[in-house]
């Protein structure tokens, strides 16, 4: 019987919602020369628990990256694949997982420290990729995505023990308030929502479609919102947003025709690897939380165009 760790943060165990405070840093010491953040972005990102960098890619750069995003989704092999996700209703790629692991223009851009970089600062030494992604939000037909701590589900289901991971969304396409940008409720991340419901076997099947579980109650969102307030983040084709593991998030349907497409990296501090003992059933697939290799990045400058 796998040796059981302390557990922090025993979601989905109890009968009612359970709220607890952060017990750890948003901003980890450890990797702060030189910084590739002001410290006024810092303070935001320790403060809000996100932070956008406008433009820090190219529009020759995003170019090269639209095209071979184009190319995937076209591709019959990377269609057919368990590795991508269709929408909840119709055949819409909504997201192709692994793209670190078996594409290697988006292999070199997860280690290009214009943006491992700042999450090796902002955690504060070396670290790993959880989990890559193309996310697509087809114009008309691209779901939601519901509120949800993207670390309630990683320490849940994955057996990550603490808060020190950290998420960069690379914008492919102009993120408007009309075709479902992500929102964020800024300051969430400094409280911890203990979900209701266990988790079912193979979860992941269907909460990369549509999640259910490890949500949280509308009570508690309730809370959160009237506290913080609800930020929807627009931004240009090229820019970067980086949010906290624990910040709470979500997106609304598109229902425009303008399509919504970015690159996603999920950066995790090699000290904070995932754990067997912290998980209650059978690791996901490797597509989509990393068990088993957490060497570090090796983190270099980039070119794209």
């Amino acid at each position: 019987m796998p040796f059981r760790l302390e557990d922090r943060y025993p979601t989905r165990k109890n009968p009612e919602p359970v709220w607890m405070e952060r017990p750890v840093p948003v901003l980890y010491p450890g990797h702060r020369t030189p910084s590739p953040l002001s410290a006024e972005q810092a303070g935001q990102f320790d403060r809000d628990g996100f932070l956008v960098l406008p433009r820090i890619y190219s529009d020759e750069e995003v170019r090269v990256f639209r095209e071979e995003v184009e190319r995937l989704r076209l591709d019959p092999e990377v269609r057919a694949s368990e590795k991508t996700i269709r929408e909840p209703q119709g055949d819409a790629v909504r997201s192709v997982f692994a793209i670190h692991r078996d594409n290697p223009l988006f292999a070199r851009v997860a280690a290009d420290e214009r943006i491992a970089g700042v999450a090796r600062f902002l955690l504060g030494g070396d670290v790993y990729i959880h989990q890559s992604r193309l996310n697509y939000k087809p114009g008309f037909k691209g779901k939601e995505f519901y509120w949800h701590s993207d670390f309630e589900t990683w320490h849940a289901e994955d057996g990550m023990p603490d808060m020190r991971a950290v998420s960069c969304s690379i914008l492919l396409t102009d993120n408007t308030t009309s075709n479902g940008p992500l929102m964020l409720i800024p300051g969430s991340h400094r409280h911890f929502i203990h979900c209701v419901g266990q988790t079912p076997e193979n979860h992941y099947r269907e909460s990369l479609r549509k999640q259910e579980y490890g949500v949280p109650d509308q009570a508690s969102l309730e809370k959160l919102a009237a506290l913080y307030g609800i930020t929807e983040v627009t931004a240009p084709a090229g820019s970067a947003v980086f949010f906290d593991c624990n910040i709470m998030h979500g997106s609304n349907s598109n229902i425009t025709p303008f399509p919504r497409t970015n690159l996603f990296y999920v950066y995790n501090h090699t000290g904070n690897a995932v754990q067997e003992g912290l998980r209650t059933h059978p690791p996901r697939p490797d597509f989509v939380a990393e068990s088993k290799n957490f060497t570090p990045l090796a983190i270099r400058p980039e070119r794209f165009a």
